[in-house]
């Protein structure tokens, strides 16, 4: 798999579960993504250090690392060679997670078949392992967010981040139109599972729930992810969006 194909499968991928993303038309087709934000766990060929040879294979290059102990998360930056979206990789630590929550989340990623855990596709295929039922789900829910979001999701793109200056409109002006979509935004930078320096104006939009069907056939409703814009307070610094999207105070030396 080239860089362009895992790029594009892992946007088929977002797109398909949101398609409001898909159907706007408030900037071109073709405009340039900022980052591409993936969450995954630290379990086997899902873990980031599984993960991260396969991403330098692709091209990327890890920039940044961020530990975020009140999370439980482990978040990379990572850059392309050229001028498209960096990656923003987080990995959620199971050990954050108490004895109960942990061992039913393992058990359900342990039921993953073989072959869903390997290749270069392993974050834009969708959920390996089986979807648990709903009183699972909310038990992860309250143990950790993102624990309950894996279980329903797997490791996959959770949400794209466009930088307003290279969309060329003020984030004033993208956020009304966005809400004259329908989709309302959020300025709290605890939004979208990590939180965010206060060196960007930020805006999170969630994408509207989707109807899911559990183990034990019932649905629910639940909300998987969504958007985010972005905008530099200051810029005059040649550094891109991405490079001051987390907190500074959390970055840690990539061993």
């Amino acid at each position: 798999m080239q860089r362009e194909e895992f790029v594009q499968q892992l946007w088929l991928d977002y797109v398909h579960q949101h398609p409001e993303v898909g159907g706007l038309r408030l900037w071109p087709v073709d405009a340039p993504v900022e980052y591409l934000a993936l969450l995954t766990l630290n379990h086997g060929p899902f873990g980031m250090d599984a993960l991260l040879p396969t991403l330098a294979h692709l091209g990327y290059r890890p920039r940044h690392r961020h530990a975020m102990a009140d999370r439980g998360l482990l978040v990379s930056l990572l850059s392309p060679p050229d001028n498209g979206p960096w990656l923003v990789l987080g990995e959620l630590q199971l050990g954050t997670l108490s004895r109960c929550p942990r061992e039913r989340l393992e058990a359900l990623v342990c039921q993953a078949p073989r072959e869903d855990q390997r290749g270069q596709n392993l974050l834009c295929r969708g959920r390996p392992w089986p979807m648990p039922d709903w009183e699972t789900y909310l038990a992860l829910c309250q143990a950790h967010p993102l624990a309950g979001l894996l279980s329903i999701n797997g490791p996959r793109m959770h949400h794209a981040g466009f930088d307003c200056g290279r969309l060329g409109q003020p984030i004033a002006v993208l956020d009304d139109q966005l809400r004259q979509a329908g989709l309302s935004g959020s300025s709290d930078r605890h939004h979208g599972i990590f939180p965010v320096s206060p060196l960007l104006d930020y805006r999170f939009y969630p994408t509207c729930s989707r109807r899911l069907a559990f183990a034990q056939g019932d649905e629910h409703r639940v909300e998987l992810g969504g958007l985010a814009l972005v905008q530099k307070e200051v810029s005059a610094n040649q550094e891109r969006a991405v490079e001051l999207l987390l907190p500074h105070h959390t970055r840690c030396e990539v061993s």
